[in-house]
């Protein structure tokens, strides 16, 4: 396509205009990263604001008051995830804020999924109940994913690989177990760690019955490297 001699002279004259301008430009801010080191190496999470900020908010807020520094994996399955930044190495749960607002849905409209290396907010039954506990999924658990309504009522939607029809909407909007789990970012280096973690054999520990690892994986410190 050939563009008018006078379009050209336009665009050579905003080119020069912006060039000059030099670093008055505003960069653009790069997604958080956050370096942790463990006992059993180290590894780098960036995390994704745009989708999910009040759980980043918050847990960079955790990272800057140091409380993941001293906390274990206390729950690790093999085919499944590596969950941690709730006990200390004796199993005393550490003390933390208040829970925080649930944004998984917006967060996989954003394009999060619990795939592998994602890391996610740990929590109970209640989807509003996250505040400390984080965990990094090991393979793609679509299971953990929320689930998004289409619009109209009744709805029609798949929930765990079976078509649930024809389902009135008040029944299910709000329903704890269409939340799923709040992906708010991923590790870009470091998974031959989360995978030498996940390797670790388990048992009882603590108060857990199962799921421990039997020599301890602790975070020694989980830093905001930009």
């Amino acid at each position: 396509m050939f563009l008018p001699r006078r379009t050209l002279a336009r665009l050579g004259a905003t080119l020069v205009a912006t060039a000059a301008l030099g670093t008055a430009l505003p960069a653009l801010a790069a997604d958080p990263r956050v370096k942790f080191v463990t006992t059993d190496g180290d590894f780098v999470v960036e995390l994704y604001p745009d989708a999910a900020p009040k759980t980043v908010a918050n847990f960079l807020q955790y990272v800057k008051d140091g409380h993941y520094n001293g906390t274990i994996f206390h729950r690790v399955i093999k085919n499944f995830m590596i969950q941690g930044g709730g006990y200390d190495t004796d199993y005393k749960e550490k003390p933390t804020r208040a829970s925080i607002n649930h944004e998984g849905r917006q967060a996989l409209a954003k394009g999060l999924k619990n795939v592998r290396g994602a890391i996610a907010m740990a929590r109970t039954n209640d989807p509003y109940s996250a505040k400390a506990q984080f965990f990094i999924d090991v393979v793609d658990n679509p299971r953990l994913d929320p689930v998004i309504l289409p619009a109209g009522d009744p709805v029609t939607f798949e929930y765990q690989g079976q078509l649930q029809k024809d389902i009135p909407r008040a029944q299910v909007e709000n329903h704890p177990a269409l939340f799923g789990y709040t992906v708010f970012g991923k590790v870009v280096s470091g998974m031959d760690t989360v995978d030498k973690i996940r390797d670790e054999p388990t048992g009882a520990g603590g108060p857990f019955p199962t799921d421990v690892p039997q020599k301890p994986v602790v975070i020694q410190s989980a830093t905001l490297i930009h």
